[in-house]
């Protein structure tokens, strides 16, 4: 399939560019339903006992085990400025993989469920309303529709910053 095609409308014709679609895996928080780029996501897991760690960040929920390796674990309520909430059956951690200067660094996502893997398609990506949110929203891409509702896009960069990430690096 070519980048772009021309389509008929009447007598008009109308450019029609072809739109990248990207993989997803989405998860709730509360009442609201998030997206991870599934390129980041290298496994999820079912809760599980989480080592606390002192002198962590308010975020970071502690450290797990995962196939030998220490991986620290980040409360995604606590990350956007949520309160906490108690792990149900339906609680998951999202290992994602991230890279840096010095190397791929694991961290874990505490959220409240974890739904899908669902295509999106970029041009149909919004900017996020800065209205009323009650959540941090610094840390979103964007926003889209999925399944009649709404899908808030992360941006992985923003949401754990480098330092960030080499100091979470260092607890594991």
């Amino acid at each position: 399939m070519s980048a772009s095609t021309h389509q008929k409308i009447g007598s008009l014709a109308k450019r029609v560019t072809a739109s990248k679609s990207r993989s997803f895996v989405t998860l709730g928080i509360g009442s609201e339903v998030f997206a991870v780029e599934v390129e980041f996501v290298r496994e999820i897991l079912g809760i599980r006992e989480i080592s606390l760690l002192p002198k962590a960040p308010d975020f970071v929920a502690g450290v797990i085990d995962v196939r030998g390796k220490t991986v620290p674990v980040v409360n995604l309520r606590l990350k956007l400025g949520l309160p906490t909430a108690e792990a149900t059956e339906m609680t998951r951690i999202l290992v994602l993989e991230l890279d840096l200067e010095k190397g791929p660094v694991s961290v874990g996502l505490l959220a409240d469920q974890v739904f899908e893997v669902a295509e999106i398609e970029e041009a149909e990506v919004e900017e996020t309303p800065d209205v009323g949110v009650a959540w941090n929203s610094d840390y979103i891409r964007g926003i889209s529709r999925l399944h009649g509702g709404f899908v808030i896009l992360f941006d992985i960069k923003k949401l754990f910053g480098t330092s960030e990430l080499a100091s979470m690096s260092a607890l594991a």
